[in-house]
């Protein structure tokens, strides 16, 4: 499985990602001089945090037969006191009235588990550098 992914210019301020297949397009919207035709990928970014502790929660009633009807993740970012970036990132598992209470504390630990969040808490290296195309 390749870990390469290769990020292309989609033209204008659209800008692609060539990975396992797919082709994420991202865009930025009309006010930052884009078209708005993909999400920003900052966007995307928030997206990923989201959806992966959805697939950990998901799954979670899935194992169990639990109905994921009326289950969903609400995601919400807050902005730093102290200035521009965000502060915090909080995310309620909204279940219906008639989901186990047994299992409303083992979603939360559930969806803990998600990659990408062990990944900002935990955040790789960076290395950016310039190479010739072909050397």
């Amino acid at each position: 499985m390749s870990n390469t992914m290769i990020i292309t210019s989609g033209g204008g301020k659209k800008v692609n990602a060539e990975y396992r297949g797919f082709t994420i397009e991202t865009d930025q919207s009309e006010r930052n001089g884009g078209e708005g035709s993909a999400p920003e990928p900052f966007s995307l970014f928030l997206a990923s945090i989201g959806t992966c502790a959805g697939i950990y929660v998901f799954s979670f009633c899935q194992q169990r037969g639990i109905p994921t009807e009326g289950v969903r993740i609400v995601q919400n970012h807050h902005r730093k006191e102290e200035g521009a970036g965000i502060g915090k990132i909080s995310i309620d598992i909204e279940v219906p009235e008639d989901f186990p209470e047994k299992y409303r504390d083992a979603l939360v630990k559930a969806a803990n588990l998600c990659a990408v969040k062990k990944h900002i808490q935990d955040p790789p290296v960076f290395e950016v550098v310039t190479k010739v195309a072909g050397t």
